[in-house]
């Protein structure tokens, strides 16, 4: 059966998740293809899952009801993985969002990946890095929360500077020192579980305006490229 195209299935752990983080979250995948699979997964009866429950029908996400048999066992991680490998297999998915911050999705991540899925991780920031870099892309949602407040970038400046530093010094340049702005996003992407989003930009061209040392220019085809400059 063929996939069908720009289909995302968004699998959320709400135990693990912050409801307020959904619409940027929906937002961000909206860019990416169109997300037509839409779960939630916990125990409904908890007082803790109110605030999401109070949107799923507002966002369209189908509640996934799953009681808590055993005192930490979570049922709602083996359900979730469940149905991410029954879409995998299914074949009528492009693509996977999950919205959880626990490190037990990293094996699902990887194992989707393995598989030539794009795997798009939402999480908070202290999201153990296991997840966040099995993941193709790991979003930060406190980032994306404050960035839909207009708050700006939230993730440490030495660190994005390093990270597109080492992406622009991989990638080919011309006599001038210009390298393509999608070849350097790409390599960034490559080394890590990188997106613009997670540092508080809409965009890549809009992060390397912000960035000291950098400069931007487009040519007559509308291509753009960036140069460092010290």
């Amino acid at each position: 059966m063929s996939k069908i195209q720009d289909n995302i299935a968004l699998l959320i752990d709400a135990d693990n998740a912050s409801h307020n983080g959904i619409d940027p979250v929906l937002t961000a995948l909206a860019e990416l293809g169109t997300v037509n699979i839409r779960r939630a997964y916990g125990n409904w009866r908890k007082q803790a899952l109110k605030g999401w429950v109070d949107r799923l029908h507002k966002y369209g996400i189908e509640p996934q009801q799953q009681f808590d048999i055993t005192r930490g066992k979570n049922a709602t991680d083996m359900k979730m993985t469940i149905d991410a490998m029954d879409l995998l297999f299914g074949g009528r998915v492009t693509g996977f969002g999950i919205m959880s911050s626990d490190s037990d999705f990293m094996p699902l991540a990887m194992r989707l990946r393995q598989d030539g899925y794009p795997v798009y991780g939402f999480g908070s920031a202290k999201t153990p890095e296991g997840f966040r870099e099995a993941c193709t892309r790991f979003i930060d949602v406190d980032a994306l929360i404050k960035a839909s407040r207009a708050d700006g970038p939230t993730e440490s400046g030495d660190d994005l500077a390093k990270l597109l530093i080492d992406a622009y010094q991989a990638s080919k340049r011309d006599q001038e020192g210009y390298a393509s702005l999608s070849e350097v996003g790409r390599r960034a992407g490559n080394r890590s579980s990188f997106d613009t989003r997670s540092f508080g930009f809409a965009s890549l061209s809009e992060m390397f305006e912000e960035v000291p040392n950098f400069e931007t220019k487009r040519d007559s085809k509308g291509q753009l490229f960036v140069k460092r400059l010290r």
